[in-house]
């Protein structure tokens, strides 16, 4: 089960494509023992909790997140729950204090970079207009010294998913190993990117292919993640989209969101199901279907479905309006995906036989990220 606690709503950037609302409020403690409680009651016994600490940018709150922290491990249920947590941060506030707390309490640190310079200080830009790159690099230096584990999340945009090669070779550079690429799926994407799409994955499966043959793996989203639902012959149940069902996010107010996504400026939009004080309502469903169950008509003689996003109900949202239906551009661009990371495998499995899985199995599952 995810649940993301957005602690704060303010903000030192002002990205171009945040789907947050910036405002001066915070999470009480009220509210968030209301949701700790709610995560340990409705959580099987079976499954994992993933906490992510969210904002706008959490760490302007690094005090409140130490007190939900320690709500967290004091909760009855603690000790009896198999517990993740984890930060998402634009990368421009860390400390040592910062780091110290992370790997005491085991915290996982995904910070957001989207690639050079010339990317990061376009579209993620201070509240003074000011780009980020010099802060977030120091950031993502510093982090990989004294930190177990650090992802780092890209998002690409029209204006930029021609230098997408770029970004992945830059992350790397700096010695990042695992690498996460998503499209703002909210951007106007037209046909010309689309009739792009083989090209720039090719380039793509290219450096991954390169950095197995040299034997320094990297974990690359577009790449692994279809390689795995390919491994395990599609996504499975638990893997899919469970937006209001196993996926909550949480508000400074106590609302309750199937996403964190969906959040906006938090007035009780459509998306909002409910409220941690009077519980969930599910028909407040801005959309009556669950997506992870009901797709286009047209997805479902598509030999591909099993192992493409067509469930991801935000990101269908945002592409297309609906939660339900995928959008002409995450069709070719799952399609693409799909086949690259396919002809990926083979090739990888044709070179390096049984060292190239060895090297894809501690891709998929190791915590630490180090440089070269």
């Amino acid at each position: 089960m995810k649940y993301t606690l957005c602690i704060t709503q303010q903000c030192n950037m002002r990205c171009q494509y945040c789907y947050i609302d910036k405002r001066d409020t915070r999470m009480s403690l009220t509210i968030a023992k209301k949701i700790i409680d709610f995560v340990f009651k409705n959580t099987p016994s079976e499954e994992k909790i993933d906490i992510g600490f969210f904002g706008g940018e959490p760490l302007l709150e690094f005090e409140l997140m130490k007190e939900i922290t320690e709500l967290i491990e004091n909760h009855p249920s603690f000790k009896n729950a198999l517990v993740e947590l984890t930060v998402v941060t634009n990368g421009t506030i860390f400390s040592d204090e910062i780091a110290d707390f992370l790997n005491e309490h085991n915290i996982g640190f995904c910070l957001s970079c989207d690639g050079p310079p010339f990317i990061q200080d376009t579209f993620r830009i201070f509240s003074n207009g000011k780009g980020s790159s010099i802060d977030v690099t120091n950031t993502i230096k510093r982090a990989k010294e004294v930190l177990s584990s650090v992802l780092v999340n890209a998002v690409y945009h029209p204006e930029t998913f021609q230098y997408l090669p770029q970004v992945v070779e830059y992350l790397a550079s700096l010695g990042l190993k695992r690498i996460y690429l998503n499209p703002d799926f909210s951007a106007p994407w037209s046909k010309k990117e689309a009739e792009l799409l083989p090209e720039i994955y090719g380039q793509i499966s290219r450096q991954y292919i390169d950095y197995y043959l040299r034997q320094k793996p990297h974990f690359i989203s577009l790449i692994d993640s279809k390689i795995a639902a390919i491994l395990r012959e599609g996504y499975k149940p638990l893997e899919r989209c469970r937006m209001g069902t196993g996926e909550f996010a949480f508000t400074p107010s106590g609302n309750i969101y199937p996403c964190e996504r969906l959040i906006g400026a938090d007035t009780g939009n459509g998306h909002c199901i409910g409220n941690i004080t009077d519980g969930i309502k599910r028909e407040r469903m801005f959309c009556k279907t669950e997506p992870g169950k009901e797709i286009n008509a047209e997805c479902l003689s598509c030999s591909l479905k099993d192992y493409c996003m067509n469930w991801c109900g935000c990101s269908n949202y945002f592409s297309s309006g609906y939660y339900n239906r995928v959008s002409p551009f995450l069709c070719a661009s799952e399609r693409t995906a799909i086949i690259t990371a396919f002809n990926t495998f083979q090739a990888l499995e044709e070179k390096l036989g049984s060292v190239f899985f060895y090297n894809l199995i501690e891709a998929h599952t190791a915590n630490c990220v180090t440089g070269e």
